[in-house]
């Protein structure tokens, strides 16, 4: 190839691309064309050699993106994560050894059909968020080379960030995946800890790690979550975390917010303007958000780098440091050396310290859908950091140093440029377990905020539609009332696993009735002929076939289960009322909906029959 190619990186531009007949073996020249143009040897401790990459895309075969869904994708691997054949470092040249296999991780991505393209500099032993803290060159920031890359998975996010490659694994246990990607205007995506295999990974603080994603679009570094999301016998701290394919987002959502009193930018208003902003983009996509007292999470953030968990990262590479200190940089080896002087009490006191924090969080996280914060309390520059390099590298994990202690997933999104044009961006947190519906609402704000991928200058990819995956065995269910997203039994669903499918309309053949003496207010949809009814705005859930009985079975009269019609065409089964249960209910089809009902302006308020 003569040119570069800046229009194909993203995974489904990728993908149309090698269907209209480019060749892997022509991305990979484009790859190794745009690492020259970056020009930075910060960003790769090892590269893979063209001739094997060649050979890895001819063994792939043909072009087949439904056997392997990332096909012909390149990407890179922070170098705490093994790869066959290539040397992994930690970031310590001392520390290096040669693996026989890939991580778990590595080997499920290559199964899927994704190219290693080499391994990514990082803040030695992944102690750090800054992303200087190695002793190969320092990854320039793609954005503005004046500030610190962000660590410790600094080459990760810098290759993503470039568009060298699709995207880039890193790890996460103190912010190693949401830093560096709010400071290079890149998705960073934290999964549940556990959801990603962590065999083959050099551990920091085992009980916490997690392999991390980076991606120019949430729709990118959710489909290489999915790839890789398996239960992992092998390592004891894998879980089964369900991974399905990502769906709209649902509306009215409630997001928690820090209070106001309690948000802490350390004098930085150019990015307390940003989060505001930000904040202003989730309200205008329907979410409502709660201001939540933060004390509590600033606590269990600060037990990270004290007792415990920084005798746990004295733990996972003693051996080697008990005889070769010396070879460590000079500020890893000082912070994980604090912990000799640890006791046993010590470690004890954090994690008595943790569960009282759990225990007074756990109503608060359950309290919202999920919460919104600032990636970062503030930038910082390469000079600042080198001049005080432990207080600013705490300061920047404010908002992330507690989310893998008290079990949250997360991810983080680009959403605008701070007045003084550098990159903003928020972290949504949720619950264990809860990552498709970060992931969901970051896509929309990421589209929201109308930015350019990374530094490469490249539009957002053009929205297109995807059809569900209607060979999964779920049952579709039209849910018309108080089971719709964000209403007061939406619950009953989520805990039966279901999941949104879409957002629809019936065809205008229904009546939707306020019914009377319901403990928990519903509405009843009745068919009526064709046409002499109104369309009402309903949601399509879909179950399991075991949860959709359970579902069906535990509806009271006058409920029961019918078959809707939609205006898409399509019909699904889903709640009808029998029309003994209309007595003094109010016909509300003139509203369109419940939420439309719900939501009505007081003045319009009529006396709906009491309970």
């Amino acid at each position: 190839m003569s040119d570069i190619r800046l229009d194909i990186i993203d995974i489904g531009s990728l993908h149309a691309a090698y269907a209209s007949g480019m060749s892997a073996a022509a991305i990979i020249e484009t790859v190794f064309q745009r690492i020259a143009k970056a020009d930075d040897p910060g960003i790769f401790i090892h590269l893979a050699s063209k001739a094997d990459l060649f050979a890895e895309a001819d063994a792939l075969g043909g072009f087949d993106p439904v056997a392997k869904p990332l096909w012909g994708v390149p990407f890179a691997v922070k170098d705490n994560i093994d790869v066959a054949g290539m040397p992994t470092t930690a970031g310590c040249a001392e520390y290096a050894y040669l693996p026989a296999k890939d991580a778990t991780v590595v080997a499920r991505l290559r199964a899927a059909g994704a190219l290693v393209v080499g391994k990514t500099n990082l803040d030695q032993f992944a102690t750090g968020l800054v992303g200087v803290r190695t002793p190969y060159p320092v990854p320039r920031n793609a954005i503005d080379p004046k500030l610190v890359p962000g660590g410790s998975s600094c080459g990760s996010a810098v290759a993503t960030a470039h568009g060298i490659i699709s995207f880039a694994l890193g790890t996460d246990t103190a912010g190693s995946g949401r830093i560096p990607a709010g400071l290079n205007n890149i998705v960073g995506l934290k999964p549940t800890v556990g959801a990603l295999s962590a065999t083959g990974v050099v551990p920091a603080c085992r009980t916490l790690d997690c392999v991390s994603v980076f991606a120019l679009t949430v729709d990118d570094a959710y489909s290489v979550f999915r790839a890789a999301a398996a239960k992992d016998d092998v390592d004891p701290y894998s879980r089964a975390i369900a991974a399905p394919p990502l769906g709209p987002c649902p509306p009215a959502l409630t997001v928690g917010v820090p209070a106001k009193a309690d948000r802490e930018f350390f004098g930085d208003a150019a990015m307390q303007a940003g989060f505001e902003t930000a904040l202003r983009t989730l309200e205008q996509l329907g979410c409502r958000l709660i201001e939540i007292p933060f004390g509590d999470f600033y606590a269990t953030a600060n037990l990270l780098y004290e007792g415990a968990w920084v005798a746990e990262r004295y733990a996972a590479i003693a051996d080697f440091m008990d005889v070769s200190e010396a070879a460590m940089h000079p500020v890893t080896r000082t912070i994980i050396g604090g912990a000799r002087k640890l006791s046993a009490a010590d470690a004890f006191k954090g994690l008595y310290a943790l569960q009282a924090h759990k225990a007074r969080l756990a109503p608060v996280i359950a309290s919202v859908d999920l919460f919104c914060v600032p990636t970062a309390p503030t930038h910082y520059s390469l000079e600042t950091v080198l001049a005080d390099p432990i207080v600013t590298n705490s300061r920047l994990g404010t908002y992330t140093n507690f989310v893998n202690l008290l079990d949250m997933c997360g991810i983080a999104v680009p959403t605008g440029k701070r007045d003084d044009d550098l990159p903003m961006s928020v972290t949504l947190l949720a619950a264990a377990g809860k990552d498709a519906l970060t992931a969901a609402l970051a896509r929309d704000l990421h589209r929201a905020s109308g930015l350019g991928l990374g530094a490469t200058g490249w539009a957002m990819p053009a929205c297109v539609a995807k059809i569900p995956d209607f060979d999964d065995g779920m049952i579709e269910l039209v849910v018309v009332g108080a089971h719709l997203s964000g209403m007061p039994l939406n619950g009953q669903l989520c805990a039966l696993g279901g999941r949104l499918s879409r957002a629809a309309r019936t065809v205008a053949s229904y009546q939707l009735y306020a019914l009377a003496g319901q403990s928990v207010p519903k509405p009843g949809l009745v068919r009526v002929a064709d046409g002499e009814g109104a369309a009402i705005d309903v949601e399509v859930w879909r179950l399991s076939p075991d949860a959709f009985g359970r579902f069906v079975a535990a509806i009271p009269p006058p409920l029961g289960i019918g078959t809707i019609e939609l205006d898409d065409g399509t019909s699904a089964k889903g709640f009808l009322v029998e029309t003994a249960g209309l007595s003094e209910a109010i016909d509300i089809s003139a509203y369109g909906g419940w939420r439309s009902f719900v939501a009505r302006p007081a003045e319009e308020v009529e006396s709906v029959p009491a309970d």
